[in-house]
């Protein structure tokens, strides 16, 4: 698979913009009061007895030319054919317990519905499961272009800092490899891969640790209209969840396999398609 290129790019409209818009025109919006996942960085790290959101910068901007999420390498535990799944701990599993929210965005910081996310991990000891896949699973962003994962921290393991592993890609675009990591760990300072600018926002809550994280997307985007990926609904064709099309020029997005027939157009059928 390749990896996104990130050429440079003209300034954008910030997702701080796209919030006050959504507020002021009285829409859902991804705060962290509303339950819903949180636009990463709107809360910074706390300890268990400060647990109120404090804003801090969003991490990469998408609105000063700064690059897309950055890619790093995706190591030698990888396995293809994951299982899609948004929890990737069962009960039982010893570890402290991590949620981790966030948004696929792409240039012009419009998010991306139908995103494949597909992380893996180490164990609580630091061992990867290479036989299985434990700590092993795939999802797609939801037609807000949202993301959550049920896991836990991490182990460390020899050389490394505590990191997630995540593949993000739009539909019908190239493949971002990358590693998120866990502020304030003392690793961070020797571990050569370390990126501080794919550290996630991480605080106490929960019964475990609440983290969050948006990816940037090198997905050019205009000013409205269909996402990347859309094609024209057709009957006949198979479609697979997370897959887009447009109909009478409005987005959907799949929500089951299926195969299209007359009369399953998109707007008929709630069950088979969402708008994005």
């Amino acid at each position: 698979m390749d990896s996104e290129t990130n050429p440079p790019h003209s300034p954008l409209i910030s997702r701080k913009t796209v919030l006050r818009a959504a507020l002021a025109a009285g829409a859902a919006v991804p705060v962290v009061m509303t339950g819903a996942p949180a636009l990463a960085r709107t809360f910074a790290t706390s300890n268990s007895s400060d647990t109120s959101p404090t804003e801090v910068p969003l991490t990469p901007p998408c609105d000063d030319g700064d690059d897309p999420t950055p890619s790093q390498m995706e190591g030698p535990y990888f396995k293809p054919n994951s299982p899609q799944r948004t929890s990737l701990a069962g009960p039982g599993v010893p570890g402290t317990r991590l949620t981790v929210t966030g948004y696929v965005f792409g240039l012009a910081c419009r998010p991306i519905a139908g995103a494949l996310l597909d992380f893996w991990q180490a164990d609580h000891n630091g061992a990867y499961d290479n036989t299985g896949f434990r700590f092993r699973g795939h999802q797609f962003t939801a037609s807000n272009g949202s993301f959550a994962l049920t896991t836990i921290v991490p182990g460390l393991y020899p050389g490394r800092t505590r990191h997630i592993h995540v593949k993000v890609q739009a539909p019908g675009r190239p493949v971002l490899t990358t590693q998120l990591y866990f502020p304030n760990e003392p690793r961070n300072n020797t571990d050569a891969l370390f990126d501080p600018r794919l550290l996630m926002a991480v605080r106490d809550g929960g019964g475990g640790r609440e983290a969050s994280f948006d990816f940037v997307l090198n997905v050019p985007q205009g000013p409205g209209g269909p996402g990347p990926g859309d094609t024209t609904w057709t009957v006949g064709t198979t479609y697979q969840p997370g897959a887009r099309v447009t109909y009478s020029g409005r987005p959907y997005v799949c929500l089951q396999t299926h195969t299209a027939q007359s009369g399953w157009e998109p707007p008929n059928v709630p069950a088979l398609w969402q708008p994005a």
